[in-house]
């Protein structure tokens, strides 16, 4: 066994390789970038070397000094995690020609299933069943409109080296396959410095199932189940679960065989997935094979009671599998939610910052948190903007989605905007409740976007029971200040109007010790909390039921967050109650005249000039960010009257890139 690994990756998949090398008494060294100086992973293992400057093409990407690191450090080995150098073979060959040992698939099998054309056509070869498509590189746009055209509409353009839903468009006509082959294009020669790009059948009403094959170098390959991750928003997952609601066991054999017959294919050693495209009638096809651990590995780890991480690391080291397909054996039901530092309201545009409060669920035997993040530390804008993984675990599916929702509810953070809400949201949505799933749910079921303010709370009633509680609270502290002013000291008084989407509620709190009753129109609701003020989290018991509700003091009112709603709460006296009725609304200033950037990024390109005339849904612009192309268009019709950017400008959010007449 290794004394010593290096692990080729940053943020919670780093944490998460450290702690298993830990536990299984193996040594660990940490590479980091000027950002990463102050980073969990840093901290966590044993040595860290510096390699660069903070963009990833400059540090976490640059093969020589990831392998001099090793050779400085001692590191017999490297888990690569995912992303970065995760399935490069170039790289799995340079630690090989320095006797460094990739804690990996072999070079031929990332070469092999890295490109999305041959590994199509080696799939084919293994009798995996496969989508029909033109398994060439696309020599320009022309030659896209004919072999769409030849398909038949709808079709999917993909980048042949992508992955994350880079480089992939979907087009219904031959205008979509003009506008999107060019973007496809360039966003795979930004993301993977190739920029071929191919074309395939998109099918309607699809599931994303994909299977976690394991295989060593003694020839034997195993499937471990499969993995429901459906639920993606722009080609990205948010929520992942194993088993998955749709499979049956025929179907979950059947699709088990065909990965493990491609995995032998290539000679397959170590953790990798075969992803599968499922439609409506549970006919499945091949989609590629990803030569990694994935990012929802922790969902398979549940309900197999197996660690992916450590097989991976002994079958490196040459040891066989610990166990044969037949002693695999799925338990319970898992669930994995992916928190990232964006912002719902801004079509989950990216935020950075520093996270000033970072308040977790506690970890048992059904709450797990995979993070490389601490309170203080900061979201940077050179790398995914994944703050945690949040997975929970239960006997059922309704069980594991309890334990989740509790979770999300005790998840608390502040400084950068987050997906919190949203999360809680989909979670409790009864389409997601009832398994019917496609990859558009997200789209079909949020077409304007996420508002949690708009989301009706199951029991208002208790919000503002919670809210009239935690106000009594501030009021009898501030009834309890050192010299106030004879006479006119400040009196708690029983009797509140809470004042909640647009709504006016009646209440009357009575509160001894840790419990308050409130009467809301004559109904009394009983509020017991062990809470502090100034905690962002109250844990209470409404009516003996227990909740979790989060709290954001903003002046003279109250933001409660709790289930995926968002409520602003104000409380006040009878007599000020009266005087609410009459303020005036401030109205938002006309921002109609301008094209603003929804997000920090680069403009890479402008499609119209001073003086132009646009029409509604026209192109106006393209802005980068991580990597994606975002393309901004019209609004309504009108006429440009000045450019306030030029193309290569750093953007900053709600920088105004044009101006209409």
């Amino acid at each position: 066994m290794f004394k010593k690994i290096l692990i080729a990756n940053r943020g919670e998949i780093a944490c998460r390789v450290i702690k298993t090398a830990r536990r299984m008494g193996i040594k660990t060294v940490a590479v980091y970038s000027e950002a990463d100086v102050a980073a969990l992973h840093t901290d966590m293992a044993d040595e860290a070397m510096f390699i660069g400057p903070p963009p990833s093409s400059e540090s976490y990407l640059v093969m020589d000094r990831i392998v001099q690191a090793c050779l400085d450090s001692g590191a017999e080995a490297v888990h690569p995690g995912y992303g970065f150098l995760s399935e490069n073979a170039t790289f799995a060959r340079k630690l090989a020609r320095n006797k460094i040992t990739l804690i990996g698939p072999k070079p031929n099998a990332m070469t092999a299933m890295g490109d999305k054309i041959e590994s199509k056509k080696l799939a084919m070869a293994a009798g995996v069943n496969t989508i029909p498509g033109h398994t060439e590189a696309l020599k320009d746009e022309k030659e896209a409109l004919k072999v769409a055209r030849k398909i038949g509409y709808p079709v999917m353009m993909k980048a042949s080296a992508g992955g994350g839903g880079k480089g992939m468009r979907v087009a219904f006509s031959d205008d979509e396959v003009r506008e999107g082959f060019g973007s496809a294009v360039r966003e795979a020669m930004s993301s993977f410095g190739d920029d071929r790009v191919f074309i395939e059948k998109y099918i309607q009403e699809p599931r994303h199932i994909e299977i976690q094959v394991m295989g060593d170098s003694h020839g034997n390959v195993i499937y471990l189940g499969e993995r429901e991750c459906s639920v993606q928003r722009r080609h990205q997952k948010v929520i992942e679960e194993a088993p998955s609601p749709f499979v049956t066991v025929a179907m979950r054999r059947a699709m088990g065989e065909q990965a493990v017959a491609l995995a032998k294919a290539v000679n397959y050693q170590s953790a990798g997935t075969v992803e599968f495209i499922v439609d409506k009638d549970r006919n499945f096809f091949f989609l590629e094979m990803n030569t990694r651990l994935q990012v929802e590995h922790p969902v398979t780890e549940f309900v197999t009671g197996l660690d992916l991480v450590e097989i991976m690391i002994k079958v490196a080291a040459g040891e066989k599998l610990p166990l044969t397909q037949e002693q695999v054996e799925l338990k319970g039901w898992a669930v994995e939610a992916r928190i990232y530092a964006e912002d719902p309201f801004r079509n989950f545009l990216p935020s950075t910052g520093r996270l000033v409060r970072y308040l977790s669920p506690e970890e048992g035997p059904f709450v797990r948190v995979d993070t490389g993040v601490y309170e203080g530390g900061e979201i940077s804008i050179y790398y995914d903007p994944m703050i945690a993984k949040l997975i929970t675990t239960g006997a059922t599916r309704d069980h594991a989605l309890d334990h989740m929702r509790r979770a999300l509810d005790e998840f608390y953070i502040y400084g950068v905007n987050h997906n919190i809400d949203f999360l809680s949201a989909l979670v409790s949505h009864p389409r997601f409740v009832t398994g019917k799933l496609t990859t558009n749910f997200i789209a079909e079921e949020y077409p304007d976007g996420f508002h949690p303010a708009d989301l009706p709370h199951e029991d208002p009633d208790m919000m503002v029971a919670v809210a009239a509680a935690v106000h009594r609270r501030y009021q009898e502290r501030a009834a309890a200040i050192s010299g106030q002013l004879s006479g006119h000291e400040r009196q708690v008084h029983d009797d509140w109007v809470v004042f909640m989407g647009g709504e006016y509620f009646p209440v009357r709190t009575i509160r001894r010790g840790e419990v308050c009753e409130v009467t809301i129109s004559g109904e009394p609701r009983v509020v017991e909390m062990d809470w502090n003020l100034g905690e962002q989290l109250i844990k209470a018991k409404v009516d003996s039921k227990p909740v979790c509700i989060k709290l954001q003091r903003m002046n003279v009112a109250y933001r409660l967050f709790h289930a995926g709603s968002q409520v602003d709460v104000l409380v006040l006296s009878p007599k000020v109650a009266e005087y609410e009725h009459h303020m005036p609304v401030k109205e938002p200033p006309d921002l109609s005249k301008f094209l603003l950037s929804p997000m920090p990024g680069l403009l890479v390109s402008l499609a119209v000039a001073e003086g132009d005339e646009v029409k509604a849904g026209e192109e106006l612009c393209i802005v980068e960010a991580m990597k994606m192309e975002n393309v901004l268009r019209a609004q309504r019709d009108g006429v440009v009257q000045g450019i306030k950017a030029a193309p290569g400008d750093s953007l900053m959010v709600d920088q105004v890139i044009l101006e209409f007449a």
